[in-house]
């Protein structure tokens, strides 16, 4: 009887040219195939190494694997998947002393599209899939992300020693449902206005970036304020930005407005993740975005119904329960956050050099 080609090696060298059904290079190219394993029993194992938690469809990887191995060797006896990640990123804070692979901005041309809303379930879906997540609110106007989270007290100061000795102090984020935040809410009542010159806004956001004890994440997503202002280019100075994300609503007001701020966006050199949809429905339309998109050749990361539970999760402090199971804006904005983070890991292998300010 002649002796089988089933080994170690030949079952990796059999799945080296299959390709990612996400990003469309092999699986080679990304570096996700991590080890195969071939039991006493003929059995095959096969470790797959995801670049985001937050992979979409990973049942599709699982069975091209499974098709080609029993494909090539008819006497395996049967083919497991297993599963890790390992989050990539450009690490691109690390010019001002951070340690955050993928800084995320959320953006729209205009207010009232829901975009802190969308913020906040980005940070929460990508750490439900099992990623270290923060959460900026950088709308020092009208910050709503601690309530949206039920978070509420004052970050303390906490004093650190650096490598060299020195003792610095730093801002410990407060934490809602396993995401670092911090807010101009937390340090401002309520109802209090905050009304600052420009100046004044790029020293706290530069100081919520840089002294807040963050430590290791692998997102980082920031709620910008409406509008194509200071804090947008403020950003874009301190650190190089994964990408943006574009929030509106369908209507034709709201894409015009879209429209500027991927137009801003690009002017300073920000990767554009792509644009997601919300409150799309009924009362707004549906599919305004998605046609936006494609005009623009951008990517479109998916729609958010204009659903009640919602409103009431963001009005209750409770916007994490929109994930829980039978919710029904769970699968969209799942959907969503899959999206943005397999996004994220293509802009990685398509933008090689870090994302600059240009000043013109």
């Amino acid at each position: 009887m002649a002796e089988s080609s089933l080994n170690n090696t030949a079952v990796l060298d059999c799945l080296k040219e299959l390709a990612d059904p996400e990003i469309g290079r092999t699986l080679s190219e990304l570096d996700m195939l991590k080890q195969a394993k071939v039991g006493d029993d003929s059995s095959v194992t096969v470790e797959v190494e995801l670049p985001t938690p937050a992979y979409p469809k990973r049942e599709r990887i699982s069975d091209s694997i499974k098709s080609a191995v029993s494909d090539r060797f008819p006497e395996a006896s049967g083919v497991t998947v297993e599963f890790s990640h390992k989050v990539r990123g450009k690490d691109t804070g690390g010019t001002i002393g951070l340690n955050i692979k993928n800084i995320v901005a959320v953006g729209s041309g205009k207010g009232g599209v829901g975009k802190s809303t969308i913020a906040a379930s980005l940070a929460l879906g990508l750490q439900k899939s099992g990623a270290r997540v923060g959460l900026m609110d950088a709308d020092v106007y009208g910050p709503s992300i601690p309530h949206m989270l039920g978070a509420s007290g004052q970050p303390a100061m906490v004093e650190k020693k650096t490598e060299t000795g020195e003792t610095i102090t730093r801002i410990e984020p407060l934490e809602a449902d396993g995401v670092k935040l911090i807010s101009m809410g937390f340090f401002v009542p309520p109802e209090q206005a905050v009304v600052w010159r420009g100046p004044m806004l790029h020293k706290a956001l530069t100081q919520f970036m840089k002294d807040t004890d963050w430590g290791e994440l692998d997102y980082l997503v920031i709620d910008l304020p409406p509008g194509t202002g200071d804090v947008s280019l403020t950003l874009s100075q301190l650190v190089g930005l994964a990408g943006a994300v574009i929030v509106c609503t369908p209507q034709e007001v709201a894409l015009l407005d879209a429209v500027k701020a991927i137009s801003m966006f690009r002017q300073v050199n920000i990767p554009v993740l792509g644009i997601v949809e919300n409150m799309s429905g009924e009362i707004f339309g549906r599919g305004g975005a998605k046609e936006k998109a494609q005009e623009l050749d951008v990517p479109f990361l998916g729609e958010v119904p204009i659903e009640a539970e919602i409103r009431k999760k963001g009005d209750s402090g409770a916007v994490s329960q929109l994930f829980d199971e039978g919710n029904p804006a769970r699968d969209s904005l799942n959907n969503m956050c899959e999206q943005v983070a397999i996004q994220i890991a293509r802009q990685l292998l398509e933008t090689p050099s870090l994302p600059t300010l240009e000043i013109l």
